[in-house]
């Protein structure tokens, strides 16, 4: 009965994924109203229905099924949505219906892509409270605070859960009874840390990170947060993260020994989630960096944290930093232009290859943004030093943060205005121009692709997909 009962149920979701690929409408909306449920089902490699119109270009099946309140932003195994899907086949009218938002963002700016999927490490998930920096006793209350939620990282590795590192690297979240021994000790060398470098503090900052972006805990919060609901005196729990260069097997025999620090983090960080990276990735880039400037750039001197660890100040009171407007030392953050060139034909793109990369391996060409120069300037420049091309239009895409070791990473298409190639060795190993059914082959996993390209994390991965996606017409 059982085995009945399943094949009935699949027979169903075939039918109606079915109706959906070949646009017939009424079948559809029929399935829909004996079986709600049906809605977000998934076929052969995660496709939905929704997918299915879009792919084949069916505007009333599509419309239909978001009347029907499916999931427009579910991902099929190949991480496309059904926006993707109807970009890259090129149904404009499908790719447009799915883009629409209600805030009228398109009618303000009308070259914005509202449902662009966020580039890896960009996913906010705290609200920073950047208000609350300076409030010291607020501050210090939130670290004492039960609910407050620490991430614990070693020489700038996350600790991560020992039974998954190999899978997905869950990040363990600790509450003030887990760390409070080192929160005593910070308390307590807070003024005087300098003078005791040898000890645990010298080493050891602790920043505070945010708080969590919700307004109020759901039902099904935990016991522990939900003795925090009387209405009007809710507050989302703040997060820090304690960072120290101690010994990683001390720290874990003190805070938790079914966890483990990764031995290689700058790859693991690629296996956290999408919220998690986000959250790695305010460490790194509001951590991690000033962690390594304890010294002040002006005079030598010696130097503290301020406003929750999110700035520096010389302890020197002679410091020229300590007048004017140049008084503080702020996280470094350096600014990368990474862009994929497009041949003037439009149907090839110019990718490069570093001698560290994986065999076969192309990127997107990359670098430095130099002082006083425009974004555009940089591309050009970069462009023209690594390969010798010359780049005309520049256009602005997405950025993506890139905690390895502080980058900001700012996407861009350009249009080579010449296509002979002359590397320059220092920079890069090798230069091509690739056409666009070999970089679609790579992107989805041909049998036998003629290169490989960076992982999906990556912005020059997305730049890549966003290129082959808008200019398609397969």
């Amino acid at each position: 009965m059982a085995s009945f009962q399943l094949s009935a149920q699949e027979d169903m979701v075939e039918k109606f994924l079915d109706a959906a690929a070949r646009g017939d409408l009424t079948q559809v909306s029929t399935l829909l109203t004996l079986v709600p449920a049906l809605i977000n089902q998934t076929g052969y490699s995660g496709w939905t229905a929704l997918m299915l119109a879009a792919r084949n270009g069916h505007y009333s099946v599509v419309e239909e099924l978001l009347a029907h309140g499916c999931d427009k932003f579910s991902v099929n195994s190949s991480s496309q949505t059904a926006y993707d899907i109807a970009k890259f086949w090129g149904h404009q009218h499908v790719s447009n219906l799915l883009g629409r938002t209600d805030d009228g963002c398109l009618r303000v700016l009308p070259g914005s892509d509202p449902t662009q999927q966020e580039n890896y490490f960009s996913r906010e998930t705290l609200d920073r409270l950047s208000g609350k920096r300076t409030d010291q006793a607020w501050l210090e209350a939130k670290q004492s605070d039960p609910h407050t939620v620490y991430l614990l990282f070693s020489n700038l590795s996350p600790m991560v859960s020992s039974s998954q590192v190999k899978e997905s690297g869950k990040v363990p979240h600790h509450l003030h009874k887990e760390v409070h021994l080192y929160l005593a000790l910070i308390r307590k060398y807070n003024n005087q840390w300098w003078e005791v470098t040898k000890y645990i503090y010298s080493t050891t900052v602790l920043i505070f990170l945010g708080v969590e972006k919700r307004k109020k805990p759901s039902s099904s919060s935990s016991p522990s947060r939900s003795s925090q609901r009387q209405e009007g005196t809710w507050e989302p729990p703040a997060w820090f993260a304690i960072g120290s260069v101690e010994d990683s097997a001390e720290l874990l025999k003190r805070c938790s020994e079914n966890c483990s620090f990764p031995k290689m983090p700058n790859r693991d960080l690629l296996t956290l989630s999408e919220e998690e990276a986000g959250e790695e990735e305010v460490w790194w880039l509001r951590l991690g960096r000033p962690s390594r400037y304890s010294v002040c750039p002006t005079c030598g001197g010696s130097t503290k944290l301020e406003e929750g660890g999110y700035k520096r100040s010389c302890l020197n009171s002679d410091c020229k930093s300590l007048q004017g407007v140049h008084n503080t030392c702020y996280p470094r953050v350096d600014p990368v232009v990474i862009m994929l060139v497009i041949h003037p034909d439009g149907n090839q793109c110019l990718l490069g290859r570093k001698k560290i990369f994986p065999v076969g391996m192309f990127s997107c060409l990359a670098g430095f943004i130099e002082p006083g120069e425009a974004i555009e300037e940089a591309v050009r420049r970069e462009v023209e030093e690594e390969s010798g091309v010359k780049v005309g239009p520049v256009q602005y895409i997405s950025c993506q943060p890139w905690p390895m070791p502080s980058n900001l990473m700012i996407g861009c298409l350009a249009v080579a205005v010449s296509t002979d190639i002359r590397v320059d060795k220092n920079e890069i190993e090798e230069a091509r121009w690739f056409p666009r059914q070999q970089v679609i082959d790579s992107v989805f996993r041909a049998v036998r692709p003629a290169f490989s390209l960076p992982p999906r994390q990556t912005i020059a991965h997305q730049l890549i997909r966003h290129w082959i996606g808008t200019s398609s017409n397969l």
